[in-house]
């Protein structure tokens, strides 16, 4: 070992001229020692168990594998007897780790807490990302959210300290960017409670946005259950150059997969063209993949991650990484459900919207585009950083195309604002000059939060109701979404497009192009941005924001006010009574695109996502009635009064009433947020209907103990009417596979009967019957004690 590790360490000397060297030996000698984090040391990186999952599947199987199936088939829980065919069997899982940012985090650990467990089974996380509203700036915005929200903070704080969960105190950045930093590596296999934890692929970890319920099983020592995806591959061929980005590359995806193209499966990048894509710009892409509905997305273990490992202080993991490598790559001639293939050497600057994140446009045609449907060319604000595109060459990209405007005497035209991802970020950026040159041009540095990208800005520029048109380098741009004005118009591209476009003011520039007119009245064209990749100097790690878990927190106390109006203990669900849904009346029937968004709003209604009853009274106050065209009007069945949809929620179930909603096309598409489930389920909903669903909604909704069910024929969206009432039949008989029988009851009297579809397993069918999957788990723990 020690001669190996002696030649090793020669050959990285040679590539690396020199740098960290000494971390080679020691892992060859002392392979299972490699820590998941320097954070937590005790925990190792386990690939030897992966291996041992692999060879068991590869030979089970018989054909060479995904690098998506090598991870997840990795970290079976049992390789052997487990059934596997992608798209149709239900896989037990045993991820590596688990994590959670602040909003999420509310319910996922008041439901950790309802299990009565004593300590969380594997490391896991609390990031204060969400909580903070953009309004004056990083510092005084940070005081106000501290002190707002100290109550929240207390609560997570707390509970991370007595069920041994790692905490980031608000002001540490986002939780994508921070898991980058310091959790994700490659082969992991991370959940977490947002539906952008696939960020983490970009280091070529299988990482997954789910529920906060999905959290509680696998922080409870669980099997964690996932429909075995099917594997779209992305052949990359070409070289990035120019004003092309990685955020292009991601927004091309889109506008050919579209928001639903990539539901069920894992989106996966191969080909040559992957090493001329940044580490961070990989993550960049893969976070975006939830734009279209992917279980996760994710890149190959490369030179490019291994140079990110070495720079964030992970030497160790990226030589223990080397040593795996044939397993964190696909295998030659494995085979994909679906291949797209993208010359990165022909593609060009990308900018989507608005409403949609997959209506893609050139930006050359984006201002032709918008003159023609009356959209509003001149841009208000314009957005940088957020968890897709806050990485230090955004950065630095983004600064290269501001100091060309400022050596011409140049400022934004438009607002302007900066969200560093982490505290590493943005000290770093400060140190370097990029942050005082962004701030030059005219922009304002925000804090190391979520922000505007989720709503939490408190945006003063417009009134509600004003047409006006913004520019981001987020990831999602849903009607309302960053400033809650239905009216604002938002599209989506790369953080040097949204510079350039500020420094414009109009949609109507392309900076390939067209050339701006200096202080001195000279025509000039802007440089295609360059910046590092990297600081040349190690990152600086700013102020310490990490608070650790004690190795014994069992005498930590966590309060829960019972007067609180930001926190609640939750009392579990009913349990299903043994009969079948008769007489459901239909809440509201959805027309259009219904996301999480509208389900369960957030921005204000942040404040409230620890406490259920509070929070659902935001419950479908964005969706569009079909029978009127509004949103949050909803006829109230038994008094024929149109209302708002959670006053006519909680009337039914005073009176004992149970109901149903109908749905569209990918039902829940956007976050992870599982309160869109708990809202309806809190309020006496019983069954949901739709064309189709979004994956993480699917799930969360069964996890909480209602139906979601979709119509065996689709065009049976029509014959449903808000007026009728339903009757779901044959639940004594609810069998994996089996449809069930709706029964549609019109006011004059007639019938008709319809099948409805279902994707429950055995084990999901039992969270529906116990009234939801925490209730089955107690069930369970008080059968094995």
């Amino acid at each position: 070992c020690k001669v190996l590790g002696l030649m090793l360490s020669f050959f990285q000397h040679a590539l690396n001229g020199g740098i960290r060297r000494y971390h080679v030996a020691p892992v060859l000698c002392q392979r299972a020692k490699v820590a998941m984090s320097h954070f937590e040391p005790n925990d190792h990186i386990n690939y030897e168990k992966m291996e041992k999952n692999i060879n068991i599947v590869r030979k089970r199987l018989d054909r060479p594998l995904t690098l998506s199936e090598k991870i997840v088939y990795g970290h079976l829980d049992d390789p052997a007897k487990q059934e596997i065919e992608r798209g149709k069997t239900y896989l037990r899982l045993r991820p590596d780790r688990v994590a959670m940012q602040d909003a999420t985090a509310q319910m996922a650990m008041l439901q950790f807490i309802s299990s009565g467990l004593p300590k969380v089974a594997v490391p896991s996380t609390i990031h204060c990302d969400h909580l903070i509203e953009a309004q004056s700036g990083g510092e005084k915005d940070l005081r106000r959210a501290k002190d707002i929200n100290q109550e929240v903070y207390n609560f997570l704080a707390t509970a991370g300290a007595k069920y041994g969960v790692g905490f980031w105190k608000p002001g540490s950045g986002i939780i994508h960017q921070i898991i980058l930093e310091n959790y994700s590596y490659p082969g992991v296999m991370l959940i977490g409670t947002d539906s952008h934890t696939p960020n983490g692929g970009g280091l070529g970890g299988i990482c997954i946005g789910v529920g906060g319920a999905d959290a509680v099983d696998v922080m409870a020592g669980i099997p964690w259950e996932l429909k075995c995806p099917k594997v779209i591959g992305v052949k990359l061929t070409g070289k990035l150059s120019g004003w092309s980005s990685p955020k292009d590359v991601i927004l091309k995806v889109a506008g050919i997969l579209t928001v639903k193209g990539g539901t069920g499966a894992i989106i996966e990048y191969h080909g040559p063209g992957v090493d001329s894509i940044s580490c961070t710009g990989m993550a960049t892409i893969c976070n975006m993949g939830a734009e279209i509905g992917a279980t996760t997305s994710i890149f190959p273990y490369n030179s490019r991650m291994k140079k990110y490992l070495n720079k964030t202080g992970r030497a160790d993991i990226a030589a223990l990484a080397d040593e795996f490598q044939q397993h964190l790559v696909p295998d030659s001639g494995c085979q994909y459900d679906q291949v797209i293939e993208i010359n990165l050497s022909e593609l060009k600057p990308h900018i989507n919207g608005p409403f949609t994140p997959d209506l893609a446009h050139p930006v050359s045609d984006i201002g032709a585009v918008a003159e023609k449907e009356g959209w509003p060319v001149d841009i208000r604000v314009g957005l940088i950083g957020s968890c897709t595109n806050s990485s230090y060459e955004d950065m630095g990209r983004s600064a290269a195309v501001a100091k060309q405007a400022l050596a011409h005497g140049l400022k934004c035209k438009s607002k302007f604002t900066i969200t560093p991802g982490s505290e590493q970020i943005r000290a770093t950026i400060e140190r370097d000059g990029y942050a005082q040159i962004l701030r030059d041009v005219g922009g304002l540095v925000l804090a190391n939060a979520c922000g505007p990208c989720i709503g939490q800005w408190d945006r003063k520029d417009i009134k509600k109701g004003e047409k006006n048109t913004i520019v981001t380098s987020y990831n999602r741009n849903f009607t309302g979404r960053n400033d809650a004005n239905p009216e604002t118009h938002a599209f989506v591209t790369s953080p040097e497009i949204v510079t350039a476009l500020s420094i414009a003011g109009t949609l109507k520039f392309n900076p390939e192009t067209d050339y701006l007119t200096g202080a001195d009245g000279k025509k000039f064209k802007l440089e295609a941005p360059d910046a590092d990749e990297l600081p040349k100097l190690e990152f600086d790690p700013g102020q310490d924001t990490y608070q650790y878990p004690p190795k014994d927190g069992s005498g930590q106390h966590v309060d829960v006010s019972p007067t609180s109006q930001r926190l609640q203990l939750l009392e579990p669900f009913d349990k299903w009574d043994g009969k079948d849904l008769e007489d459901m009346l239909i809440l509201i029937k959805v027309k259009g695109k219904c996301t999480t968004d509208h389900i369960s709003a957030a921005g204000p209604w942040l404040k409230f996502r620890g406490h259920l009853d509070n929070i659902s009274n935001n419950l479908l106050i964005g969706a569009i009635n079909i029978e009127n065209g509004k949103a949050n009007s909803v006829r109230n069945a038994l008094t024929q009064e149109f209302g708002p949809v959670p006053d006519t929620a909680r009337y039914y179930k005073k009176m004992g009433v149970k109901w149903a909603v109908i749905g569209d096309e990918n039902y829940g598409e956007g976050s992870s947020r599982e309160h869109a489930a708990l809202e309806p389920r809190h309020l006496g909903g019983r069954v949901i209907i739709t064309k189709s669903f979004a994956r993480i909604h699917e799930t969360n909704l069964k996890k909480q103990g209602l139906l979601p069910l979709t119509f065996a024929d689709p065009a049976d969206y029509n014959k449903i009417h808000p007026v009728d009432k339903l009757s779901i039949v044959g639940l004594a008989d609810f069998a994996p596979g089996k449809p069930l029988k709706c029964i549609i009851k019109h006011p004059n009297g007639s019938q008709e009967t319809i099948m409805l579809n279902h994707t429950f397993n055995e084990s999901q069918i039992e969270w529906f019957q116990a009234g939801s999957a925490l209730n089955r788990m107690k069930e369970l723990q008080q059968k094995s004690s």
